[in-house]
């Protein structure tokens, strides 16, 4: 009866890690067709991936051309004005030395104009309407807006 039980022992057994090794075949197609999917998928992205980044470079050697041109002609344009500025900037200050110069001279022989009353000529435009300024002469104690009509 002993051998007996030792056999049924050994079929339950076999049978039970023969459960556990289709289950674990089955784990193992499903793992590689999974792989296979996966990697079916990932080549054409990858691919595609690879191609932005190509195009990308290029792009940014064009933008890295553009920039070193954009900074030749800054430099070029800031040597310009230096050599502008020296060569037209002091001959322009005693052209206009000489214009001042000029007119202080004619403004001495014809003589000084006496300076107008701004006080009376400031007036308020309002609407096309001329008001007068707020501004006003004390005159006996009371201040006067303007003229009166």
């Amino acid at each position: 009866m002993a051998g007996i039980l030792v056999a049924v022992f050994w079929a339950i057994l076999v049978s039970f890690l023969a459960v556990v090794l289709v289950r674990l075949a089955q784990t193992l197609r499903a793992t590689t067709e999974l792989v296979a999917s996966v990697t079916e998928q990932a080549v054409p992205l990858l691919a595609d991936a690879s191609a932005t980044v190509r195009s990308a470079q290029t792009q940014l050697d064009k933008v890295d051309a553009i920039a070193t041109d954009v900074q030749e002609v800054t430099s070029n344009a800031s040597a310009l004005s230096t050599t502008v500025a020296s060569a037209f900037g002091g001959p322009l200050v005693k052209v206009a030395a000489f214009g001042y110069g000029v007119r202080q001279a004619i403004g001495r022989r014809t003589g000084p104009e006496p300076e107008p009353d701004r006080r009376a000529d400031r007036r308020t435009v309002i609407v096309g309407r001329t008001v007068p300024s707020g501004r006003g002469r004390k005159r006996n104690g009371r201040i006067s807006r303007g003229p009166k009509d």
